[in-house]
């Protein structure tokens, strides 16, 4: 017993610092099919936002480690009133307006263009997410991505190492690598919820209190994410990220207990090639 208690410490110990977890790296040198990467655009306010909510979490269900969501709560529906909980954070805005938004809910599928779009960018209605989610997962990426996180609750850091290696050239020469912190079970106002989603209402102070999930509150690597320059074939990065990590943000409590660790690779700012999803390993002191 105590052999065993020794060796799985020794796991723990190893893998919470991936670089020294295994020789050969973590992240999949096969080519693979792409990810999807469904960033919705939601607020509060929004009436029909929960039906957005459903359709987006039963695309990933029926993808089992195929699917990022990534729920950006920004626009007119998401102004908190008087009491209310502020989700939006200062990255919402810019890709919004890059997506070319036109009505809530509205969501990007990779940032591509479809031709079922809404007000000329890559935006769609939620009705089309299934379909073009489908056409993506389709497609060859000439990119790998993998996350290992961990928490440290005596130091009150997230550490996220990322890894990117490359099966193929890409077209645009200067691809992007993005990291967003994600947070599920937070509780929240939710207009709609009643109608169009009502298994995610909760008990809590609003009628109703919604649980919102997979919601951005922060990005690792800014507005548009650090450069992976000119990428060929065979090329492998390595970046490693911390952050000590805040107890609220905009008011809203940051549960490092219900956190997810996104990461996805773009060409430029707009075409996302493929992308995973982790939740962190959180470290307790006596561990």
């Amino acid at each position: 017993m105590k052999k065993l208690l020794i060796l799985l410490i020794t796991i723990l110990v190893a893998c919470s610092t991936p670089k020294h977890c295994d020789a050969q790296t973590f992240v999949s040198t096969t080519p693979e099919n792409k990810n999807i990467v469904l960033e919705e655009f939601t607020g509060i306010h929004c009436t029909f936002c929960p039906d957005g909510h459903l359709l987006a979490q039963t695309l990933y269900n029926n993808n089992p480690g195929d699917v990022v969501l990534v729920n950006i709560h920004v626009g007119s529906y998401s102004t908190p009133n008087q009491g209310e909980p502020d989700f939006r954070t200062s990255f919402g805005t810019a890709i919004d307006g890059q997506a070319q938004v036109a009505g809530y809910p509205a969501g990007t599928i990779n940032r591509h263009q479809f031709t079922m779009t809404q007000g000329g960018g890559t935006a769609m209605s939620r009705s089309d997410w299934g379909t073009a989610g489908n056409m993506m997962l389709t497609q060859a990426s000439p990119v790998n991505v993998a996350i290992m996180s961990n928490i440290d609750i005596g130091t009150n850091t997230l550490t996220a190492d990322v890894e990117v290696y490359y099966t193929d050239s890409t077209v645009v020469l200067d691809n992007y690598l993005n990291v967003f912190v994600l947070q599920n079970n937070v509780a929240g106002p939710q207009i709609g919820a009643q109608s169009f989603n009502p298994s995610a209402i909760i008990t809590g102070p609003w009628n109703p209190t919604y649980n919102h999930n997979h919601m951005l509150r922060h990005s690792l690597t800014g507005q548009w994410g650090d450069i992976l320059s000119s990428p060929q074939l065979g090329d492998f990065y390595t970046f490693t990220y911390t952050w000590n990590l805040p107890t609220d943000i905009n008011g809203v409590d940051l549960d490092i207990t219900n956190l997810e660790i996104a990461a996805f690779v773009t060409e430029s700012q707009q075409e996302i090639l493929t992308g995973t999803v982790v939740d962190p390993l959180v470290v307790f002191q006596n561990q």
